[in-house]
Formats: structure tokens, sequence, C-alpha cells
């Protein structure tokens, strides 16, 4: 192993903090830095059915889109899974995993090594492969990412500040409302600053970011598609419920942007007045099929419906988990990423506090 090897474990203090969108913007700068990187993500967390290999869809996401060689990929060692759970409780499962991470030390691997840890400070811990025990086997340096929730958040930043202690390198505060940034800027970045908690980065909130495309709601849904399943890659930022008379829906609409609108098979008015706004997807419930004019005209307007067997409270709540576990996919987002953390993460205070020597010198 080269000796100036380094290796940083992006953890976070919740699952969907954003870990995967601040690995890619972070691993992208540091390519433009000429940096020699590799990736990899140890405790696996998703793969498509039915598995055909051992390898973690976000690791072969951001592989292919920093355009990583093989020998710059580190494996995945084990997939956290509930059948995984139970053969460890059972005691079928005796591999001593921090043993096998520590075996990357063994592999040539560049400048410095990026792992993707667990979604929680405890997840792993049945498997002694929590992030903090992971981060002790190969000696890395932990950043966090947090998603902003409320200034509450900052209990959760001193706590983990309190169980990692010196391997805790920096953190990311992630999805910040817009009119909290000053806030978050001003007054808890230093709060945090002077408890040792250093803040490489405040990233602001971006409806792209969070946005699904409709396609992903067809699946979480079991929706049924009445019309254009050519339009499903379609991007909903929001979510608009019709269930008030025509007028006052139809000025609630104007309101919206690039909206998933969910209303009865029956609101015909409701419907036709959803497809003259900013309208991604109509979904109708109660599994009512909509008039031929209210089809005609989606068809005219290349706006996917979609029909449901749910009721409209059932249909909601899984359209907002959907939001709140967006993955990265679309170049757009990828591209907006790397935007975001190019203009809001200090990537130059990072490599000094990783004793790191960028080839180019960048704003």
């Amino acid at each position: 192993m080269p000796k100036f090897t380094k290796y940083l474990l992006i953890g976070s203090t919740e699952s969907y903090s954003g870990k995967s969108a601040v690995i890619l913007g972070l691993a992208h700068q540091l390519k433009q830095k000429q940096l020699d990187i590799a990736y990899g993500k140890p405790l696996g967390t998703c793969w498509n059915e039915p598995q055909t290999d051992a390898i973690d869809e976000d690791v072969k996401f951001l592989a292919q889109n920093l355009n990583l060689p093989s020998d710059r990929i580190r494996p995945t060692l084990f997939f956290l899974s509930e059948d995984a759970v139970a053969k460890r409780i059972r005691g079928e499962d005796r591999v001593d995993y921090r043993a096998e991470l520590a075996k990357y030390l063994d592999v040539a691997s560049g400048e410095l090594v990026l792992l993707e840890g667990p979604g929680t400070l405890e997840e792993g811990s049945l498997f002694d492969f929590s992030l903090l025990e992971a981060a002790n086997s190969i000696d890395a340096s932990i950043l966090l990412v947090s998603r902003w929730q409320s200034l509450l958040s900052v209990h959760k930043l001193l706590s983990a500040k309190r169980l990692l202690g010196d391997r805790l390198l920096g953190v990311v505060l992630n999805d910040v409302p817009v009119n909290q940034m000053e806030m978050a800027q001003t007054e808890v970045r230093p709060f945090l600053e002077k408890r040792d908690v250093p803040v490489l980065g405040i990233l602001p909130r971006s409806a792209l970011l969070r946005s699904v495309t409709v396609r992903e709601l067809v699946k979480q849904l079991k929706a049924e598609v009445l019309c254009r399943s050519d339009r499903l890659d379609l991007l909903v930022e929001s979510l608009t419920i019709g269930a008030m008379d025509v007028n006052s829906a139809l000025k609630y609409f104007r309101k919206g942007r690039n909206m998933a609108v969910v209303t009865g098979g029956d609101r015909t008015e409701i419907q036709l007045a959803a497809l003259e706004t900013s309208t991604q997807c109509l979904i109708l419930t109660g599994h009512i099929p909509p008039s031929d004019l209210i089809l005609s005209r989606a068809e005219d307007l290349e706006i996917p419906i979609l029909s449901v067997d749910l009721d409209t409270l059932t249909t909601v709540e899984i359209i907002d988990q959907a939001f709140g576990q967006v993955r990265l996919q679309e170049p757009i987002k990828v591209e907006c990423v790397r935007q975001l953390m190019a203009q809001h993460f200090d990537i130059n205070r990072l490599l000094t506090k990783l004793d790191l020597q960028a080839a180019v010198t960048l704003p």
C-alpha cells in the first residue's frame, strides 16, 4: 500500500441525508484537482432485483459518472438486509467484517479512498461495522452529512462529535431551506465551530434534487398508466391534492410548479384545471377511469395519467415517502449536485485537514 493513501468515510446522522450526492460532488472536485481517488461502499444497501452481482447500485452509478477504472473501485463486503441480520443473530454469520475491511489497506488505492458509510451512526453495529468501528479498522477520517430539519439538528451533531471524537473531520449541513441559509451561516456554523465541529459545507435545499420521476411514482404506487407512457421520465417537484372546488383549485394549481396532482377519478373539472397548469402527471384515486375528454387533452399536452386503487390519504403518504428517498440518476441532477458542492463546500479546507496536496489549485 502506498504510504500516502488516506481514507475518508462519509457517514450521516440519519438515512437519506444525501451522502451519495455529497460524495458525487466531492469526488468531481477532487478529480478536477487531479487527485488520484478510489471509491467504495463496504456496507451495501441497494441493488436491483433479482440480484445478479454483489455490487451496490450506488457504487455502479458513481463509478460510471466519475469514470473510475476498475482498480479504483473497492468491493462491497456485504449487503444489509433482514436475511443478513437473521443469519447474524442465529450465529450462522461469524465473519469479522472489520478484518475484511482492513484488507482494503493491502490494495494500492491512489491518494484518497472515499468510502460511503452506513446510513446512521448505529447501522451495522450488529456486524461490528458501525461508522466508528469501520473508521477505526482502517484509520479513516469521517465526514458527516446531516439533513437539516431545524435548529434541533444541532443536537444530533453535538452527540455525533461526542461519539466520533477526533475521527470527525467535519460536517456538511444538507437541504437547508433558502430562508434559513443566513441563520445557518451566521449562527449555527460559528456555534458548531467553537465546539470543534468543523462545518465544511452548507448546501441549500433544491427542488430539483428532491424531485422524483413519474416512473418512480408509478413503481411506488403500483399505478396503471392510462396515457403517455412515453413521458414517464418527467420530473415531479411538488405534490398537490385536488380536493377543493374548481375555482379554488385553479388558483392553487397556478402557484405550483412541476406538480403531481392527486384527485378523484370522477373530478373531471379538477383534472382539466390541473392539465392547464404546471402539472407533470395526474394521479387518479379510487380506480375510476377518467373521461375521454381528459384522456384526449392529456395526450395532446403530453401529460401522463396514472390510476391507483388507493384512497387519497394512502396515495399522498406513499408519494411523500418517495420524495424523501430520492436517488440520483438523471444527468440534470448530477450537474446540479456538482454546482451546489462547488459553490457551498470548502474543498480546500478538506484537503488541508486530510494533509493532501492538490495537483491543480481551483478557486
